[in-house]
């Protein structure tokens, strides 16, 4: 059950309406690094969590709060469509500036959403969850969620110097600071949990004699004219702790495929059969 606050969570202030930033604002909104997309993955996440409850119902708090970004962000779109012209030929014809911003909009801001905000990325794609992850394990979902909020941080960020209106400044450098809480929080959760290493591998409850641990932590060569590149990854304990890293060209070790003659009912050529 939801209850709703009429007050939005953050003030909106456009000062100069654009709708070309408008369109750019849909990104956060509807993008794959967006808020749409970050409520669903912690709604579900929450849905399916098993465990301790204050994990629940931390996705929870967290995923309705990235519904009030979605209603400050659409709050936002609004605003900056507030001047944007919807007549093409009258407004081209008497300002080729307002030819431009108009070039540049979402027409389906002008002919879908009566200018409003609308559930799409900046090209106009509606958002369709398949950037949604909630796989039921803790450890997957935090570092799935630690990924998707530095994703959107740099979108805030990218947002923020694409904009010289001190309002769209204002609102963008609070989801800027509420995306390094969101990032600290689902790291902390991993620290809670004994840290990465404990983590780690991912499920860690996989028993040993379901993994071929001969190939778990060699870093495999694929490049037949260059030396493998050297790092961390290559030497030294594995990040789990249970091996060494090590490195081998890449070779190959299955069958050469072939599935013979075509069967006789398959409808291929008679030459395949």
């Amino acid at each position: 059950m939801f209850f709703h606050a009429s007050e939005l969570q953050y003030e909106v202030r456009v000062d100069k309406p654009n709708p070309l930033f408008a369109k750019m604002l849909q990104q956060a909104i509807g993008g794959v690094e967006g808020e749409i997309r970050v409520a669903m993955q912690y709604f579900f996440q929450a849905m399916g969590a098993r465990g301790p409850v204050k994990y629940r119902d931390m996705l929870i708090s967290t995923a309705t709060e990235e519904l009030s970004h979605i209603e400050f962000l659409g709050h936002a779109v609004a605003l900056n469509l507030q001047d944007a012209p919807v007549s093409m030929q009258e407004e081209a014809a008497k300002d080729p500036v307002v030819h431009a911003i108009l070039g540049g909009m979402n027409p389906r801001h002008i002919l879908s959403s009566g200018l409003s905000a609308m559930p799409v990325n900046s090209n106009g794609v509606p958002f369709d969850m398949s950037h949604v992850y909630a796989t039921g394990n803790i450890g997957a979902d935090m570092l799935a969620n630690a990924t998707a909020e530095a994703g959107g941080r740099v979108l805030a960020e990218r947002l923020y110097n694409m904009t010289d209106d001190p309002g769209m400044k204002d609102m963008l450098s609070f989801l800027i600071a509420r995306d390094t809480m969101h990032q600290q929080q689902w790291l902390a959760v991993i620290e809670e949990l004994g840290g990465l290493s404990a983590c780690l591998p991912i499920p860690n409850s996989v028993p040993a004699d379901h993994e071929a641990m001969q190939h778990s932590y060699t870093f495999l060569n694929m490049s037949l004219d260059k030396h493998a590149p050297e790092g961390r990854w290559t030497s030294g304990p594995s990040l789990d702790g249970r091996a060494e890293f090590t490195v081998a060209p890449a070779v190959p070790m299955g069958q050469e495929p072939s599935l013979g003659k075509a069967r006789p009912d398959s409808a291929a050529q008679k030459e395949q059969m």
